[in-house]
């Protein structure tokens, strides 16, 4: 992770508004984007150490127990950033700063009986422990609770006999870990209707009051108030809101890839008429997909079938957390190879610390090769050069790329980062089990889907929102929840 530096130069904190549709009425959540500005190099080496920390995270995972690989900032080599948002709980309504994490499953919140939550955060926002005994609408889940009994399931989940509240203990690959117990109680927002800002929007939800944090949680260079766990099981906000009926059972990024870092991150379906889908792997903890095979140049790679099978031990997985890309030990040679066949009649082919680097004098977008991976169902992601090249220093008056691709040394799971999911829609379309992406600028306003029975669209920008059809053509309220991104970025000289 790239070190906090004391010396932080605030640029225009603004905020930014999240539209929410609940009983047809648009409502907003205020966020905030705060870029500190360091000096200090970052190598490739130092984000695959990062990125090694949240796969040993992930691939503790397996045995489906809730799993915490945060969702890092804009990919870019010059701006290395933390994803998050801002939320607001109980009675009276607390602001908090969570983690939005496609990998895990809970919402969970630092509490005020907290040992081990950080008190500072080098990210220089306020944090602050949440507080059931303040809030009139909090309540702890007995062990009763339905909720609870289907957590249960899961063997990071408990029920305390001496207090009868339903309990959780969180451990990760890399030895940091959470524990507390459930709370139930209001999730907040602003609407907007016709233009004027009204309060009291909100909705019951379930989430982790936490009461131990151990390892990297108790760090205050990133700290945060909690993590937003974006996942599949019914633990998770999505699903919980939806079972409701309050949100359809989907939700989509879509992360820019400039210097100016963000995105929008929305509760509902961006529509696009370029979108395309593929299934997901089902009865997987992760977002997995069914690679079947690579094309560099048009041209399909020998590589084994059973390279990419879906097992507890490899797979394609889909992580906005993960910031370069990562492929099976086999695919990444064949992979490479043929990258560098391709272009080595134009380019001196370099090692860069372990890295494999080109150099390059003339333009690199007449060089280098289009590359497709190529999923079940006949839908290809098509990665241009910036999808899998990383520009580094230049030698002399040639320009250093490197791939960004890297290998998990004696693993077969292939992580789809940052790296390839940035400057696309991506549709985590849960009620039909499958995800779709198409080529997008993110810094533009996005059509979401709000609403399955009238079929009727939002048009969402960060800070804006005018309906398409009268309120009353609604006949079941749904929820588009747009969160604006948060980038906390370090600009890093390389």
């Amino acid at each position: 992770m790239a070190a906090i530096f004391p010396a932080w130069i605030m640029i225009a904190a603004f905020l930014l508004e999240a539209a929410l549709v609940m009983c047809g009425f648009p409502s907003t959540l205020q966020l905030e984007r705060r870029i500190p500005l360091a000096s200090h190099e970052l190598e490739l080496s130092q984000l695959r150490e990062r990125d090694r920390l949240r796969h040993g995270r992930l691939l503790q995972s397996s045995s489906g127990g809730v799993v915490d690989f945060p969702v890092l900032g804009t990919y870019d080599p010059f701006l290395v950033g933390l994803y998050y948002t801002k939320i607001q709980l109980g009675s009276p309504p607390r602001e908090f700063y969570v983690q939005i994490d496609t990998g895990s499953d809970v919402l969970w919140i630092g509490c005020n009986s907290c040992n081990g939550c950080p008190q500072t955060s080098g990210l220089k926002i306020e944090l602050n422990l949440f507080d059931p005994g303040s809030s009139s609408t909090a309540s702890p889940v007995p062990c009763s609770d339905p909720r609870c009994r289907a957590d249960l399931q899961s063997s990071d989940s408990g029920c305390s006999s001496q207090t009868n509240q339903c309990s959780y203990s969180f451990q990760y690959g890399d030895g940091s870990g959470t524990s507390g117990y459930y709370v139930a109680d209001l999730l907040h927002f602003n609407s907007i209707l016709e233009g004027s800002m009204t309060n009291n929007s909100t909705a019951p939800i379930m989430f982790g009051c936490s009461v131990l944090e151990t390892g990297d949680l108790t760090k205050s260079d990133r700290a945060v108030d909690g993590i937003f766990g974006f996942g599949q099981q019914s633990l998770s906000v999505i699903s919980q809101l939806s079972s409701q009926g309050i949100t359809p059972r989907v939700f989509s990024h879509c992360l820019k890839g400039n210097n100016g870092g963000g995105g929008v991150l929305v509760f509902g379906e961006i529509v696009e008429p370029t979108i395309i889908y593929t299934p997901l792997v089902p009865s997987q903890p992760h977002y997995n997909l069914d690679l079947r095979s690579i094309s560099v140049g048009g041209q399909v790679l020998s590589i084994k079938p059973s390279v990419f099978s879906t097992s507890s031990s490899q797979g394609t997985i889909i992580d906005s957390g993960t910031t370069l890309a990562y492929l099976a030990e086999e695919a990444y040679d064949a992979f490479m190879n043929a990258i560098t066949n391709t272009v080595s009649q134009t380019v001196r082919p370099v090692l860069s610390k372990g890295n494999q680097c080109y150099l390059i004098t003339s333009s690199v977008n007449d060089i280098f090769p289009q590359v497709s991976l190529n999923f079940a169902g006949g839908a290809s992601l098509i990665l241009n050069l910036q999808d899998y090249l990383v520009q580094q220093n230049s030698i002399g008056a040639a320009a250093a790329w490197c791939i960004g691709f890297q290998k998990i040394q004696g693993q077969g799971i292939t992580i789809l980062g940052d790296l390839v999911l940035k400057d696309k829609i991506f549709v985590y379309d849960l009620a039909n089990q499958r995800i779709g992406w198409t080529n997008y600028d993110c810094s533009m306003s996005v059509n979401v889907s709000t609403n399955v029975d009238t079929a009727r669209t939002e048009f969402v920008n960060a800070g804006q929102m005018s309906n398409d059809g009268p309120l009353q053509d609604q006949t079941r309220s749904m929820i588009a929840l747009l969160l604006p991104i948060i980038a906390i970025t370090d600009l890093l000289l390389l």
